[in-house]
């Protein structure tokens, strides 16, 4: 018995560690999409050709994320945005936002 949660355990941990993996390539294609359309200005119709093509498709649902039309918006208005993931997940950014939804909301 102690073998076999022994076993899921494991399992689930690979899991997870292979979830963040595939995250992490959903962030650098997102990233390349933000450097494409600053430089040529077709970041959000990059990033929603790579979402829908077979291989986006794939490593958005090894990520966890299932790869709707809903998903592919979502990633061009994170691409026009034009801010890049490492900014965009920082604590100075979210901090940021949040002082900026306060002063609107006042």
């Amino acid at each position: 018995m102690v073998d076999l949660v022994d076993g899921t355990a494991f399992n689930f941990e690979q899991g997870q560690r292979s979830r963040k993996l595939f995250a992490a390539v959903v962030l650098a294609a997102l990233d390349d999409a933000i450097a494409d359309d600053k430089k040529y200005g077709n970041g959000p119709d990059q990033i929603a050709r790579w979402a829908r093509s077979r291989d986006g498709r794939e490593v958005l649902s090894c990520a966890g994320i299932d790869p709707n039309e809903r998903v592919v918006k979502g990633l061009m208005e994170f691409v026009g945005r034009g801010v890049r993931t490492s900014v965009a997940l920082s604590r100075e950014e979210s901090e940021r936002r949040h002082a900026l939804e306060e002063s609107e909301a006042a």
